[in-house]
């Protein structure tokens, strides 16, 4: 994934051509870091100081309600909230991409898809690390996919074999073929919410096809001769760093 962005830069991309194209990519050979099913945040800033940050995490369904992981009783359904297609929200990645491309972009979209689109039609060599993962939740694959599973084989998976995903492939095609619209509506909004209605899921197409990135103004902090900018909520993240940066500042004065 990181050479996809090292390509797409050398060909003309900017930094955010770049993370596309890299965010694509780790969905087919990194899911564990990558994703089109989940939500995350950019931050961007210009060689002039400019700054912004795209918010595409998450949203909940519209038929989410409050009690929804607890019993009549206010005890905690066990598992609900993990392990069912009611853990799932609204999925942002897809959008969040599309609209920082849009916003900050350089190089037509469909050059920073196709990489991803042949990483999972060709196939990409394991490493040791993702065949032992893959064999160790094997059980759990077959449960949740009892049809058919493109990370469940006969025998063990070892590193250097060969995984090829043929759905995401064209999942992913029709992404760099109609940009948002091609997660949001169409065949895989269709896709994703017939199998909500079929396994107790919330979300549908209305939550897909209304879901929108949120554009909010950047954290910016004093910290030394520095002046840090990080993400806004709702990420906790930006907010953590400055304050263990005001009190490493503090323990230093």
């Amino acid at each position: 994934a990181s050479e996809v962005g090292l390509r797409v830069m050398k060909n003309g991309g900017n930094a955010v051509d770049a993370a596309v194209a890299v965010h694509f990519a780790l969905s087919v050979v990194y899911p564990n870091a990558g994703n089109i099913g989940g939500g995350g945040f950019l931050l961007w800033r210009a060689h002039n100081g400019e700054a912004l940050a795209c918010d595409f995490r998450e949203t909940a369904p519209g038929k989410a309600w409050r009690d929804m992981f607890v019993d009549s009783m206010g005890n905690v359904r066990e598992g609900q909230s993990l392990q069912t297609c009611l853990a799932a929200g609204v999925p942002g990645s897809v959008a969040g991409m599309w609209e920082s491309h849009r916003k900050l972009g350089r190089i037509p979209w469909r050059e920073c898809l196709q990489p991803a689109v042949d990483l999972a039609r060709k196939g990409f060599a394991l490493t040791q690390r993702q065949a032992n993962e893959l064999n160790k939740l094997r059980d759990e694959f077959d449960e949740r996919n009892p049809h058919t599973c493109v990370f469940v084989r006969k025998r063990s998976w070892r590193k250097d074999d060969i995984l090829k995903q043929p759905d995401l492939a064209a999942t992913l095609e029709r992404i760099r073929e109609h940009g948002r619209q091609g997660f949001y509506e169409g065949e895989t909004a269709r896709l994703l919410d017939e199998f909500m209605r079929k396994n107790g899921g919330l979300i549908s197409r209305e939550d897909l096809r209304s879901y929108s990135p949120v554009w909010r103004p950047v954290l910016r902090a004093p910290f030394r001769s520095f002046t840090i900018l990080t993400m806004p909520p709702p990420s906790s993240g930006g907010l953590a760093l400055l304050q263990l940066l005001r009190q490493i500042g503090r323990a230093h004065v």
